[in-house]
């Protein structure tokens, strides 16, 4: 027990020296409510070309089945919010690419957690995820008590609101369990009613196939033309849910020198975007995640929004 406490307060304690905003513990084993849950949104094509979203079932609602002899899953979560807007009479990108990726940044803080975890424990088995694997990010992070799940299905705090990155250690330390929070959504629906695809077609459930993030970051083929005119000028990414989101009053920017964006971004008239040249658009997102994208997915999404 004794033990249990000590390593749960450290890292509790790292997670803050490292700069994360929250850290909630808890036991790893399988996702009964979120089976259901995720079989059902696969089987009504919501995921549409995301077909990674099928694959390793059992394994995206169980991490002992991911990480052998894992007892525990440490959620943490890095806040995003930027201290500066980009203008307003422009093609926007999500506030999460406005820095770097954050796929690299959160992996160098996860790898220094786990070198320090072996240091002050001793052999601790662990993986580290950001996203990039077959891990129910949210659901862990509302059993962890981090947030609860909001209608926009983004995970929420009363204190921060949603804009921040969710990753996991994933390990096998017995440790002190954190308790899920209430949900403070009540009867607000500001994010059913702003989504401008009507993407969220039910309180807490989300097409992933009407998504604006969808349609220019996921979709490879052509946007759909059922599309035209609702994409409210995002080129990359949607923030509407979360922007509208009263939770949201309460972000803060964020401390971390690496999600500050390159200081050509924030100018970007409509007409710069435009005309964007390969060159141009190697350097201001050379470690962003818009490269997701790609200078040609960048080109096609302008070119709707324009169209």
């Amino acid at each position: 027990m004794e033990n249990k406490s000590k390593h749960t307060a450290l890292i509790k304690a790292e997670a803050q020296r490292l700069g994360f905003m929250s850290c909630g513990i808890s036991k790893a084993g399988f996702l009964e409510e979120e089976a259901p849950r995720l079989e059902k949104w696969l089987s009504e094509n919501r995921n549409g070309e995301m077909h990674y979203m099928e694959n390793y079932f059992d394994k995206r609602l169980d991490p002992t089945k991911l990480v052998e002899d894992s007892k525990s899953v440490i959620s943490l979560l890095l806040n995003y919010y930027p201290n500066e807007l980009q203008r307003d009479d422009t093609y926007k990108i999500s506030k999460y690419a406005y820095g770097r990726d954050y796929h690299f940044v959160i992996k160098d803080k996860l790898k220094e957690f786990l070198h320090t975890l072996e240091t002050e424990i001793g052999q601790v088995y662990g993986r580290a995820f950001v996203d990039s694997a077959p891990v129910l990010d949210k659901a862990w992070a509302v059993k962890s008590g981090l947030g609860w799940m909001g209608k926009h299905s983004n995970v929420l705090s009363k204190k921060t609101g949603s804009f921040y990155f969710i990753a996991e250690l994933i390990v096998d330390l017995d440790l002190e369990y954190d308790l899920p929070v209430t949900d403070h959504c009540g009867s607000c629906t500001a994010c059913i009613d702003a989504c401008p695809t009507q993407a969220i077609y039910e309180p807490y459930k989300v097409d992933g196939s009407k998504c604006i993030s969808y349609y220019t970051i996921e979709l490879k083929n052509a946007i759909p033309e059922a599309a035209r005119g609702l994409m409210d000028d995002w080129a990359f990414g949607c923030d509407v849910c979360q922007d509208v989101c009263p939770w949201n009053r309460f972000s803060k920017s964020h401390s971390e020198p690496l999600f500050n964006p390159h200081p050509q971004l924030l100018e970007m008239s409509k007409g710069d975007w435009e005309e964007i040249t390969q060159e141009v658009f190697s350097e201001i997102f050379q470690k962003s995640a818009v490269k997701r994208t790609k200078y040609s997915g960048l080109r096609r999404n302008i070119s709707f929004l324009k169209g």
